[in-house]
């Protein structure tokens, strides 16, 4: 039985893995902005232990040693950087330095502020496994209908940090990669996206479990193609 960590887990994909992973018998604690504001069917959930988190708050992701130790965490196999936002930013001229910094706190710094805090108890885990959940639109490489800045400049500077994480924390041992969960069906993907969240779920938790420390610093798509930086 592993130990894992799931950021933005009170829906969509966060939720569907936290509720597999419980299911097959790990570990699982899962955070929320309000804890006290959990969906029925999060709070019902069995096996699966949730901590407030506010990845907005510098304070609120120094505070989650404390939180976890509280639970009776003191150890940490795998943590997965799933909280994030979209933006409705979409043009140049739609862009602002509030939305550029809210989105990129979220999505791009709140990850390594979370592995920075947890670098410990990451460390007494038996994988140090670090998966951050990127998206393609995060890809240079694939860009060729611009617009979306805000999301696409967050997600492409997760990536650049995450390749930085993978470099200095892989003497130590740890695996850190980027994964693209695939266009889902959630409140961020839309109804027109071709996946379940229960698909990609499935195929993320089946790519963490084959993950090795030869894979650190890697891009993945959700089923474990590799994705272009």
């Amino acid at each position: 039985m592993a130990t894992y960590l799931i950021t933005g887990g009170n829906r969509g994909i966060g939720l569907t893995m936290a509720t597999m992973l419980a299911a097959r018998g790990e570990s699982v604690v899962a955070t929320a902005r309000s804890v006290d504001a959990l969906s029925p069917q999060a709070r019902s959930l069995s096996g699966v232990r949730w901590v407030p988190l506010d990845v907005l708050d510098e304070g609120s992701i120094g505070a989650l040693p404390g939180r976890l130790a509280a639970v009776g965490v003191s150890a940490i196999d795998v943590l997965v950087n799933n909280a994030g936002v979209s933006s409705t930013a979409r043009s140049l001229a739609e862009v602002t330095a509030a939305e550029l910094q809210r989105v990129f706190m979220v999505n791009a710094f709140a990850p390594i502020l979370v592995a920075k805090a947890l670098r410990g108890m990451i460390d007494a885990g038996s994988r140090r496994l670090i998966v951050n959940i990127s998206s393609q639109l995060g890809s240079i490489t694939n860009n060729d209908g611009g617009s979306s800045y805000p999301y696409r400049g967050s997600k492409t500077a997760l990536n650049q940090m995450t390749v930085s994480l993978a470099n200095e924390l892989r003497p130590c041992g740890f695996t850190c990669v980027v994964a693209h969960p695939g266009w889902v069906r959630t409140d961020m993907g839309g109804q027109e996206a071709p996946l379940s969240v229960e698909q990609s779920a499935t195929q993320l938790i089946a790519l963490m479990d084959r993950l090795r420390p030869t894979d650190s610093g890697r891009f993945f798509n959700y089923d474990g193609a590799p994705m272009p930086w």
